[in-house]
């Protein structure tokens, strides 16, 4: 697991939902398969099963944070204020906010705030081209720190994304970063390597080997 916290927002409207006399409001935090913006030379989407460790656990810890503020918070899912599921579109959260945040819930309401935002760490990753031949990020397993409505969806480092990119190729993360900034990080996603046909083991050659065997056999006799 890598040790950096990421932070991601998700496009679509946080919402006021009625929860009996509970001042609840929610939405999604993430959506899966769907392509983020240009992150800085590289897209991303989520996979279906990013959240599965977490939620198998039982969403420990994980909170619900205005802003990812630390005072700002909404409810935990210890607690039971904070509750979480996940569907086919992604994951979805709600929330009991409390009278001291009684703002968050009428911006919420009033539609000033209309963004979720979630902070994870990833345990696993992969990187690949968009059918246009644009480097895509697929977070594939991590775990859920917290989920945020957010009113202002700053640029997000991605300082660790790169990272793994330049992990995964035997790259400087220097010289990845300087590909970032250029748009030209595709030129470390090339063609991937030959399959390699083992020559050796159980069961009969590989007609191709075989063939290459006969003509390597037939020149060396031909030496002689």
């Amino acid at each position: 697991m890598n040790g950096d916290t990421e932070r991601r927002f998700t496009r679509g409207l946080v919402e006021v939902r009625a929860a009996g006399d509970s001042r609840t409001i929610g939405g999604y935090a993430a959506k899966y398969n769907t392509l983020s913006r240009n992150l800085g030379g590289f897209v991303e989407r989520i996979d279906p099963g990013f959240f599965a460790k977490s939620e198998g656990d039982g969403w420990p810890r994980v909170m619900a944070r205005y802003n990812h503020d630390s005072n700002m918070l909404l409810g935990t899912t210890r607690a039971g204020t904070l509750r979480l599921q996940t569907d086919g579109t992604g994951l979805d959260y709600s929330v009991d906010v409390p009278a001291a945040r009684q703002d968050v819930y009428e911006l919420v309401q009033r539609g000033d705030v209309s963004e979720s935002s979630f902070a994870f760490f990833t345990f696993e990753d992969d990187w690949s081209m968009t059918d246009d031949g644009f480097p895509v990020r697929t977070l594939l397993s991590g775990q859920l720190v917290d989920v945020a409505p957010v009113n202002d969806p700053a640029y997000l480092d991605t300082s660790t994304g790169l990272r793994s990119l330049a992990e995964k190729t035997g790259a400087e993360l220097a010289e990845v970063r300087a590909a970032a900034e250029a748009g030209e990080l595709k030129r470390f996603l090339g063609a991937p390597a030959p399959t390699i046909i083992p020559v050796s083991g159980q069961g009969e050659t590989h007609p191709l080997v075989a063939v290459r065997q006969r003509r390597a056999e037939l020149n060396r006799r031909r030496t002689f």
